[in-house]
């Protein structure tokens, strides 16, 4: 927590700004621990100045608040104390002429009724700020990892005839709050043509034989989520469906490659998109319908992003997915998707389950 302070205020120097005005929970969750707030309802604000933080929000967290996260001052919040006058109070305390505020999460008419009041408001994105991994960060992300390949070797033995894609679902979902923790997104269960849709919804459709079975999924633990998926195949595979699988695991192994030669200086990430989308194009398939990789942490989708007109440069502490794919309308799809870290002068595959051809 002290060290994602001392980024953000890094961050206020930077950009000339007397403060900040923190409304997304997940950064909330990084900057404070706490993740006990609403992400549906706005329960919650953060103002951060050069030397002060304050938690703004109203009376069903103030214990949890005093108790949890004790570095903070609590400013409690009502009808008769509404946050338009506490943020006026902060102003004139601290005489803040200039805050940056969450642009993508704050709405037109939260800006319009909260932030009129100062001279002058800057959209800023401070989402950057988790782009960067410190090593319990990492660690956190490869313990949830763990449990997402604990569940994949557990998930197989009910892939059989019969059972429907949500069905999978939901053993996929019970597993992993049977084991402490929670899914980091709802999970995808797509049986043969549906697998060629890449962001598929669940269907009552049973598993017939013969098909490719696709599974997207991810664990949420300690506020730090995995993202992971496979493709298996029930019954033999054609000789089609072997090579679209080969190629789409050969295209991650390329990147994978030329992530290797990494060796601690700033990376371009669309270059390492190009080599596996490039690769794919290659073998006669369509490109990639969707970014190679995303960043991960706090949430399942995170700066970088590693795509064609992607800017973001992979930096040592980034952790991020590469997930190539390949789909076929009517036909079927495959997508292999693993995540990666990037430490001093080398990177670490940090999902572990088998990649190989798996025949149920």
């Amino acid at each position: 927590m002290i060290t994602a302070l001392v980024r953000l205020r890094k961050e206020l120097t930077k950009n000339k700004l007397d403060a900040a005005l923190i409304s997304s929970v997940s950064n909330i969750t990084y900057l404070t621990n706490y993740s006990g707030f609403s992400k549906e309802e706005r329960e919650a604000y953060l103002f951060i100045t050069e030397d002060k933080q304050y938690v703004l929000t109203d009376g069903r967290y103030s214990q949890a608040v005093k108790t949890l996260i004790p570095d903070f001052e609590l400013i409690e919040i009502s009808s008769k104390n509404p946050v338009k006058e506490m943020l006026k109070n902060l102003k004139l305390k601290h005489k803040i002429k200039n805050l940056g505020f969450e642009g993508h999460n704050i709405s037109f008419l939260e800006h319009k009724k909260l932030l009129q009041r100062f001279d002058d408001s800057n959209h800023r994105s401070f989402d950057f700020l988790r782009s960067v991994k410190t090593s319990d960060e990492i660690s956190k992300i490869e313990q949830a990892c763990k449990l997402g390949d604990k569940t994949f070797t557990h998930i197989l033995k009910f892939i059989k005839k019969g059972i429907s894609e949500k069905e999978l679902a939901f053993k996929i979902e019970f597993f992993i709050k049977k084991n402490g923790a929670d899914i980091s997104f709802r999970p995808i269960v797509a049986f043969g043509k549906n697998s060629a849709i890449p962001h598929h919804l669940l269907t009552n459709n049973k598993l017939t034989n013969n098909q490719m079975v696709l599974l997207d999924f991810g664990v949420k633990l300690n506020n730090y989520c995995s993202d992971m998926t496979r493709t298996v195949f029930f019954g033999k595979p054609t000789r089609e469906q072997r090579k679209i699988y080969q190629t789409v695991l050969n295209a991650q192994q390329k990147a994978l490659e030329h992530l290797g030669r990494w060796r601690g200086n700033d990376l371009d990430s669309s270059e390492v998109d190009r080599i596996a989308r490039d690769y794919i194009i290659s073998k006669g398939y369509k490109t990639i319908p969707h970014s190679l990789g995303h960043g991960i942490g706090i949430d399942v989708h995170e700066a970088p992003r590693l795509s064609p007109k992607s800017k973001d440069i992979l930096k040592v502490g980034m952790v991020f997915s590469i997930e190539p794919g390949v789909y076929i309308p009517d036909f079927g799809g495959v997508r292999i998707e693993d995540l990666v870290a990037l430490e001093k002068n080398k990177i670490r595959l940090i999902t572990t389950s088998p990649k190989k051809i798996i025949e149920l």
